[in-house]
């Protein structure tokens, strides 16, 4: 018959007949599992499978959700696109690079446009300067076939920003200082009067 090393909790149990080990997990109202089945004797562990799955699950989602994906999300634009449009795709492009979204951002070229890119740098110029709180250049702008790109990535913070945050903070841990008293004021001597001219009647 099969002997397998039995392990419950960080308790040892030591090597039992399979039979033997499924009793003892049974009686405690848990299950025999096998952690690693190349060992020599094999290793079990008494435990309640259902809760272990559970946590392994839960373990597996919060990791899923601090390791966000970072995607790369595209903008397109035309060479004559209205002001208002620009204004519409730079707002999507902020909350992409909000999210933690790279954005490449291209202006299409049609016909005889091509032979003026410097229109598309301009355009693709003022569009960064509508998103620059939400995002650094990566890749600045290049041609690709009748396509003229830039990449953007979010923003990190400047270290200017960051000691404005840090102002405030600061400013609460200093104490207050009392305010200095202000030097005795020296009383001026009182006028004398006039002496009375000879001959004035007194009063």
């Amino acid at each position: 018959m099969q002997r397998v090393r039995v392990i419950r909790e960080e308790e040892q149990l030591g090597i039992l007949e399979i039979d033997e080990a499924l009793r003892v997990a049974l009686e405690a109202n848990l299950d025999l599992v096998e952690v690693a089945p190349t060992a020599d004797p094999p290793v079990c562990r008494i435990m309640d499978y259902g809760r272990f799955k559970y946590e392994q699950s839960k373990r597996e989602r919060e990791s899923r959700r601090s390791s966000k994906h970072v995607e790369l999300r595209e903008v397109r634009m035309k060479v004559k696109i209205g002001q208002h449009d620009v204004d519409f795709k730079a707002r999507t492009a902020s909350k992409l690079l909000d999210e933690g979204d790279k954005v490449k951002v291209s202006v299409m070229f049609r016909a005889r446009e091509i032979t003026h890119p410097e229109i598309g740098e301009q355009l693709l110029q003022r569009f960064y300067e509508r998103v620059s709180e939400h995002a650094n250049i990566e890749r600045r702008p290049t041609m690709e076939g009748r396509f003229m790109s830039m990449t953007l990535e979010p923003a990190r913070k400047r270290p200017a920003e960051a000691d404005v945050e840090a102002a405030p903070e600061a400013a609460a841990k200093t104490p207050a200082k009392a305010p200095a008293e202000a030097p005795p004021v020296a009383e001026a001597p009182a006028a004398e009067e006039p002496p009375a001219a000879e001959g004035a009647a007194p009063d």
